[in-house]
């Protein structure tokens, strides 16, 4: 897979955590990025698997460092099963095991969420939910038995917390699919509806758009799935070393955003 070089780029879906910023702090090279995509006029959208934060906490966050980005230009794995199940499911009555930033986008989307009377639940969505009981488990149990849709957000196994990592939503899918036998569907990264989302938003093709992420089994596969370039980062979580013993080989790999700049800036001639 040989993907389009760089000169061809017009669009771009860039993961945020280990591209952008590594914790509460900007990787180097931020904002002369975003000064190189707009000198360059890419478009991009910025998305996430984290299905904790909601849109306005990112904007924020970006504020905070100095980038001015609009919410057209975010997508989130709530954000993007809340627009599957609307598009798909428009009459879903909806148990969710996550957190107030996921209801509040399936509300948005014009969902009802029956968590208080749960028997009513034709699909059950899941994303990480650091409030997690073993009576919501249960809940979500015993309504996939029934023959609810079981949907996740994105299927991480891990979360990135200050003491380092933990669970994070693929495990409580794996929960779940060895208490129930039934596997989830899944709209985050790897899968390829968030790509195409950000791709509907752009009006973009996979002849004008390249995926950047930190992460080899979610933004690089996730691109793939989509047909789309890949870009892997190496400021992240993967290591140089981890491309030797990966299946899953990206088209570009840059070490900083800096060097990626340079290199989009080089291919364009400016």
């Amino acid at each position: 897979m040989g993907g389009i070089p760089l000169q061809a780029v017009r669009h771009l879906i860039i993961d945020m955590d280990g591209v952008l910023w590594r914790g509460k702090q900007p990787l180097p090279g931020l904002e002369r990025f975003f000064e190189t995509l707009q000198r360059l006029t890419i478009r991009f959208v910025l998305a996430t698997n984290n299905a904790t934060k909601s849109c306005e906490e990112y904007l924020a966050k970006l504020e905070g460092f100095g980038l001015q980005i609009t919410k057209d230009e975010i997508l989130t794995s709530p954000q993007a099963t809340a627009h599957y199940l609307a598009r798909h499911s428009p009459q879903a009555q909806v148990f969710v095991i996550g957190e107030a930033g996921l209801i509040a986008e399936l509300r948005a989307a014009g969902l009802c969420v029956v968590n208080e009377r749960p028997e009513r639940a034709t699909h059950v969505v899941v994303g990480l939910d650091r409030g997690l009981t073993y009576a919501k488990l249960a809940e979500a149990c015993l309504l996939i038995r029934r023959g609810a849709a079981f949907i996740g957000t994105n299927p991480d196994l891990t979360f990135p917390s200050e003491r380092g990592l933990v669970p994070g939503n693929g495990a409580v899918l794996a929960a779940l699919h060895a208490a129930t036998g039934v596997e989830p569907l899944i709209i985050g990264k790897p899968q390829p509806e968030m790509m195409l989302q950000a791709m509907a938003r752009m009006n973009s093709t996979p002849e004008n758009t390249a995926v950047i992420g930190d992460r080899l089994d979610t933004d690089i596969l996730g691109g793939q799935r989509a047909g789309l370039t890949t870009i892997l980062m190496l400021s992240g979580v993967t290591a140089p070393e981890d491309l030797n013993h990966s299946a899953i080989t990206p088209n570009y790999v840059f070490a900083n955003l800096d060097e990626l700049a340079n290199a989009l800036l080089h291919a364009r001639g400016a």
